[in-house]
């Protein structure tokens, strides 16, 4: 699988990293216990099994026109599905717009997710996968404590086969780590 996924401003990462710290502290599910180097608090726009040739510098010279991007993170919630506990995202017009233009880049990929198609997709940050049974009311209140801004100031991908991510804002070669 390969994701388009927007990075956070310093201010706005650190918010996040500490709702993660603060659910694993009162010893929720949290994503503050994924010690990966590429777990970092980001904006999935899309997802496909691989980038059709040519994709992937489309998609960088695209994101890098369209950052940066200001953010409001709104409440915490529940996704369905594996059932996440997520902070959403406040939607603005120039998010969906670099949206929809990242998935007219991606129409002839194969594979597409569809819980990231314009039409399903829920701007958001993950806080914990698979949530579950946990408790919601009590997650909600720890890690939902304000609602911070922020901006949206760099793209990856991430290559779920290789672990690595690549830069999709950077011109020249592509970084992974």
């Amino acid at each position: 699988m390969r994701t388009v996924e927007l990075l956070c401003s310093p201010e706005l990462e650190e918010a996040v990293r500490a709702a993660w710290h603060r659910l694993a502290e009162a010893g929720l599910p949290s994503l503050a216990r994924n010690i990966h180097p590429t777990n970092r608090p980001h904006l999935t726009l899309a997802s496909v099994d691989e980038f059709p040739p040519g994709t992937e510098q489309r998609l960088a010279d695209l994101c890098a026109a369209a950052l940066p991007l200001p953010t409001r993170l709104d409440r915490v919630a529940v996704l369905s599905g594996n059932a996440p506990l997520v902070w959403l995202v406040r939607p603005g017009p120039q998010l969906f717009a670099l949206h929809g233009a990242v998935w007219d880049v991606l129409a002839e990929a194969p594979g597409p997710h569809p819980w990231h198609l314009p039409g399903r997709w829920v701007p958001h940050l993950s806080l914990a996968l698979r949530f579950g049974d946990a408790d919601r009311r009590r997650a909600r209140a720890v890690a939902g404590l304000d609602r911070p801004a922020g901006e949206f100031v760099a793209a990856r991908s991430f290559d779920s086969d290789t672990r690595a991510v690549s830069d999709l804002t950077a011109t020249g070669p592509r970084l992974s780590g």
